[in-house]
């Protein structure tokens, strides 16, 4: 008889401690594990964590085998492995109708349930009487059942299960914006049942969708019906938000040592190599002890402190926890693991030290791993003095089988039994290498043949739907619909995927179905959707950022490939010419380099080869054995395609256009200009309504609607046109019957209809936004825009202040009822309800582009975003609130996202009115400016060339122009709140210094804009006083008692406590005053008062500062007070620093206000 090896005898060790901590529990029926002999209930994430020990030793017996033994052993210990994972699919599955429920709701009450009874696999406890929703669990679950099918692992059986998978999919993959109760099942640390959005729940999320994409669940025995599929979009919206994240944990927990759980084994979520250092030192910094680590900072669970009696804590007795927080050695297991996954042996030594030193050792040589280590109640007093330095004793489960686990699965890695490979098949671990740069793909598809003859007279190489076959093109909504009939089962009663927009990950593939190809046009080119794809411009920007997106973002293998369509609204000039921005856009292009992306131009034949492509297996067949592809005509143009029978691919009312014209047309003659002369007042509220010029009293019930009928039917111009519908919509309601025509029912809705289509032609966007607010449309896109802002952590605001007329968004709406809350909050204005929509999705767009510019920013209050753009068109064009808001209402969508950009940014810029030749519009330039205050064009020397070559024509009307501009000159004096003045003639460069500070002030304040680091100041500061105060709002230091300073939580209570200023310059200047406060938290000063009132201190120093000003020969012009907040305006434009900056005479206040606080001698504040 052959000898046992050394290395079989070790892992004979190993079997007997898996069997003794771990199998000896599971049940024989369902194959669960309890958490405990006391605790019978089977957790869906202790069970798959607690069975990885198992799953690695079956692997290492099977690659270690010294006899025959040994490999039955290995098929023993592997089928326990498929025996829970089927356990806990059965749980799942009784409660299928939850998974179908959930993919619309996202409600607590429709989620999955966290543990299950251990014989039956029924629940325990009811839908509101747990914290269930955890989407890590199921994650985790779907994680290692993709982990353990490419170990060689046969889990799922039937194809029904496969389509259960596929809905778990739709399950998991919106958890970038849903709100959980994370992996400690608390959801907020006060355990008052308050779901989060946690940073664990999204990682794992991504892992798993990543894990399961493409792979087959039957293995090496299946086909394609078996294969599961996950759009790349939502793997990606998963990834932003975790990044945005990071190292925070969620809204009230700065830190959460459970992070360790994705940012390596088993997850590796994490992208950004320094993002998971910052964070594996943060947990090591903040939660690291002699036991193991906290779970998180302020963790009362099993504290000495902690009354068992209840579940919730008090929000103030969250401080007592403080440095008592007990230390769990699990966390150290996932700390050995990482050093194994990096090769980083000494840290794996450190820590298998560690953790041999506070192991239970038993009879037999079994090492346990306890739950937790907890202070002494004897020992409270010690502890908080000299954090860490008492010794703790172990409590709760022994072994805690999830401990234990990933204990001995370390164990067995560390000592050679396996690869770090072998327990990552699919080799998540390599998600920190560095991919190779990515080259787009761009076909361009010109609409018609003419389309394409007019770009090839510019040498721009396109090809005709025609031309492309036997590859089909089709709009991004066709995809969505296929997407739709994806994991359909009529028999276990599950829909699909709920019909969602596709991103530019998702339409930058090639599809197969059977023998046909397809490509799908970007989402953002539909002109089915909202009036943004009317403008050939804003459709070149996000081409832009779409090619931009595309190169830092793609992870698949081939190219992506963008199909480009070329339409007629993209030609000018009687239709023989290419609009201008777009041409260039395509040279760009061809030149290989567009927007920071490399590309590459060709025909779609020709790109096939280099392209990404995906075989949609689930769409082959449809009813009666008809195919997806007999219903499509691929030689056709692009256009609306209004139903495919059975499939139901689009909604039949989906077109925005009549079938014939109701209306007569003719040039269109809209003037939004300024009404009358005057400034605008600094606090002066823009008025957001577009009044229709020469309208009648609509409250008369004497206006003979049928007269206006006929008067309308010989109209040709569009105001004029709207003007009339106008007056009918607000007398008899838009679903009036006009019998305009022999048509039996042509309401007032169609005739709004055909006028913005004729608008949009024309481009008449003060037109398009009304008339889209009296039809109340909606940007498609708006709810997913409104998530991804507060999946970022912001909270938004519509409506104007202040409250309650300004409402707050804090968690996800379905679209309707979104919408619903804005035409409330802009109390029925349809003009800012559309704005707000616009700005909401322009914002979205930032964030997911340019996220350093929202860099400690945790609220958009977007009424007052607009109220500044308005405001600062007023200033730079001198003119009044009104003529302002027509020009914001009127500018183009490309226009007003720059204008926002230019805020939001920072930047100095310019605008200018330049007359249109032939046209009584006025269009909207927007330049850069540098930090002389001269554009790039000023600098060249050509604004005159310009400017003289756009006025050519009639010298009369510029004779004209200049003696209006000389009488409005005349009317409008220079005042300090006009920031940027851009003349038509004179100076090649102009002096923007003047209101400088104002503007960004008054820019900050609205954007919620804070200094780094203020929150912590913030909070230090509150550790010295009762409170900080404006008027009736007060900020109390008990705030502190329940959040930690690097709180996310604690931040939006600090803005809510700052947005009950209405004006922002005042608002920002009070942050200024705080900023000067906290200087007092690093001074050796124990107290510094009650309750500080920031406002005395704001006006403090404004009387100061007036008493300077005043010595050196101010007169009252000059110091002039703001009526509304009662400051000198002079001191809003003041820089920060100086003899005469703000915080000089902060400081000096600040000094004053907390004198009698401060020590006798030195100077504390120096």
């Amino acid at each position: 008889m052959r000898s046992r090896s050394n290395s079989g005898v070790r892992l004979d060790y190993y079997a007997r401690l898996v069997n003794s901590t771990i199998l000896c529990h599971q049940n024989t029926v369902t194959g669960l594990l309890p958490a405990s002999p006391e605790q019978q209930d089977a957790w869906v994430r202790d069970n798959v964590y607690s069975i990885l020990a198992v799953w690695g030793l079956g692997m290492a017996y099977r690659k270690n085998a010294d006899r025959d033994e040994d490999k039955a052993k290995a098929y023993e210990l592997e089928q326990s492995v498929v025996k829970l994972m089927r356990g806990l699919l059965h749980c799942m599955m009784r409660q299928i109708n939850k998974v179908e429920n959930f993919k619309h709701s996202q409600s607590t009450h429709d989620a999955l349930h966290a543990k299950y009874n251990n014989g039956t696999c029924a629940t325990v406890v009811g839908d509101d009487q747990w914290g269930h929703l955890q989407i890590d669990a199921t994650s985790i679950f779907l994680l290692f059942l993709a982990q353990m099918t490419a170990s060689g692992l046969h889990i799922i059986f039937t194809l029904d299960e496969v389509n259960f998978i596929q809905n778990l999919v739709f399950y998991v993959e919106v958890a970038y914006k849903v709100a959980d109760y994370g992996m400690w099942e608390r959801g907020d640390k006060t355990n008052m049942g308050i779901p989060e959005l946690n940073a664990s729940s999204v990682g794992m999320a991504k892992a798993a969708l990543e894990a399961l994409d493409e792979l087959d669940l039957f293995g090496a025995r299946g086909g394609p019906k078996s294969v599961i599929h996950v759009l790349a979009d939502e793997v990606q919206l998963c990834q932003s938000i975790l990044h945005s994240m990071l190292p925070r944990a969620s809204t009230s927990k700065e830190i959460d040592a459970g992070l360790l759980s994705i940012i390596s084994y088993p997850a590796f979520a994490v992208e950004k190599i320094e993002l998971v250092e910052l964070t594996k030192q943060e947990i090591i910094t903040k939660l690291q002890g002699r036991y193991g680590c906290c779970r998180f900072l302020r963790d009362g669970y099993k504290t000495p402190k902690e009354d068992p009696g209840r579940l919730y804590y008090e929000p103030a007795e969250l401080k007592f926890f403080e440095n008592l927080e007990c230390e769990w050695p699990l966390f150290w297991t996932y700390m050995i693991l990482d050093g194994l996954f990096n090769k980083n042996m000494q840290q794996v030594e450190e820590y298998r030290e560690a953790l041999d030193g506070i192991l239970v050792k038993q009879e037999g040589g079994i090492r346990l791993i306890p739950e937790l280590y907890s202070v002494p109640a004897d020992k409270i007093d010690e502890e908080c003095e000299n954090p860490h330095t008492v010794n703790r004793t172990p409590m709760g489960k022994l072994p805690h089988m999830w401990g234990q686990s990933l204990y001995i699965l370390g164990c067995l890695v560390a000592e050679g039994f396996l690869a770090a490979g072998e327990i990552d098949p699919l080799n998540r671990r390599f998600a920190t290498v560095p991919r190779p740069d990515v080259v787009v793909q761009v076909a361009i598809v010109a609409e018609t043949v003419e389309i394409k003859e007019a770009l090839g007279k510019h040498g721009i190489q396109a090809q005709t739907v025609t031309d492309v076959y036997p590859i089909r093109v089709q709009p991004a909504r066709i995809l969505s619909r296929i997407y739709a009939r994806l994991g359909r089962n009529k028999r276990m009663m599950l829909s699909g995927r709920p019909y969602r927009h596709m991103g530019v990950l998702g339409t930058s593939k090639l599809y197969f179905v059977r023998d046909e190809i397809f490509a799908f046009t970007p989402q953002f080119i539909d002109k089915q959707e909202f009036y943004l794809a009317l403008d050939n411009q804003m459709v070149v920007e996000m081409l832009r950022t779409e090619l931009s997106y595309l190169c830092r973002c793609w992870r698949k293998t081939g190219r992506p490939t963008v199909t480009f369509p070329i339409s007629q609204s993209m030609i000018i000039d009687d239709e023989t010419n290419i609009d201008p921005n777009v041409l260039s856009t395509l040279r760009k292009l061809q030149d290989g380099y567009f927007g920071g992306a490399r590309v590459q131009t060709g025909n779609l034949s020709s790109l096939l080869v280099t392209s990404c492509c995906t075989h949609l297996s689930f769409m082959e067949l449809g009813p009666d054995g008809k195919t997806f592809a007999d219903w499509l005509d691929s030689h056709r143009a692009i256009e609306k395609v209004e139903q495919l029978h059975e499939f139901q691919l689009l909604d039949p009312d989906a077109s925005l256009y009549l079938p014939s014209s109701l209306l007569s047309f003719s040039q269109p003659l809209l003037n939004p200009t300024a009404a009358s002369a005057g400034r605008l007042k600094t606090n002066e509220e823009i008025p957001f309504i577009i009044e229709p010029k020469y309208l009648p009293d609509v409250a008369s019930s004497e206006i003979d609607c049928n007269a206006l009928v006929e008067q309308l039917k010989t109209c040709s111009n569009l105001q004029e046109q709207f003007e009339l519908i106008h007056i009918i919509y607000q007398v008899k309601g838009i679903d009036w019957d006009t019998n305009m025509t022999e048509n039996p029912s042509t309401t007032v809705r169609d005739l709004l209809i055909e006028l913005y289509t004729k608008a949009g032609i024309a481009h008449q966007w003060g037109l398009i936004r009304y008339i889209s607010g009296m039809l109340r449309k909606k940007i498609e896109e708006l709810d997913e825009a409104c998530t991804t802002l507060l999946s970022n952590q912001k909270h938004l605001t519509v409506g104007l202040p202040p409250e309650p007329r300004e409402r707050t968004i804090s968690a996800p709406l379905p679209l309707n009822e979104l919408t619903k809350l804005i035409e409330a909050a802009s109390e029925q204005n349809p003009s800012l309800a559309i704005l707000t929509q616009e700005i909401v999705v322009y914002l979205a767009m930032y964030i997911r582009t340019e996220p350093n510019l929202f860099a400690e920013m945790f609220r958009f209050r977007i009424g007052l975003i607009i109220q500044v753009m308005a405001t600062e068109l007023a200033n730079c064009l001198n003119c009044t609130g009104e003529a302002a808001t027509e020009h914001l209402i009127s500018m183009k969508p490309f226009d007003l996202k720059t204008l926002l950009h230019h805020i939001l940014s920072g930047k100095e810029f310019s605008v200018e009115e330049i007359n249109v030749r032939h046209s009584t519009r006025k269009h909207i330039s927007i330049h850069d400016l540098d930090h002389t205050g001269a554009t790039k064009s000023d600098r060249a020397g050509i604004r005159k060339l310009k400017i003289q070559m756009k006025q050519t024509g009639s010298i009369t009307a510029q004779h004209e122009m200049d003696e209006t501009h000389k009488q409005a000159s005349h009317q409008m004096p220079h005042v300090a709140e006009t920031l940027i003045h851009v003349p038509l003639e004179g100076s090649d460069f102009v002096d923007a210094r003047h209101g400088q500070w104002l503007r960004r002030r008054r820019i900050d304040g609205a954007l919620n804009r804070v200094p780094i680091g203020f929150y912590r100041r913030v909070w230090n500061i509150l550790q010295k006083c009762q409170g900080l105060a404006f008027e009736g709002s007060i900020l109390r230091s008990s705030t502190t008692e329940e959040m930690t300073p690097g709180e996310i939580k604690f931040a939006v209570q600090v803005e809510t406590f700052l947005n009950s200023v209405p004006h922002p310059e005042y608002r920002q200047l009070l942050v200024e005053t705080i900023l000067v406060l906290t200087m007092l938290a690093d001074a050796d000063v124990q107290i510094i008062g009650e309750i500080i009132r920031v406002d005395r201190i704001a006006h403090m120093a404004n009387n100061l500062f007036i008493e300077d000003q005043t010595a050196l020969g101010a007169d009252d012009i000059m110091l002039e007070k703001d009526i509304a907040t009662g400051i000198c305006k002079l001191l809003y434009d003041s820089a920060p620093s100086g003899r005469f900056g703000s915080m000089t005479y902060l400081l000096k206040a600040v000094v004053i206000y907390v004198d009698e606080f401060l020590p006798g001698t030195g100077c504390a504040m120096q």
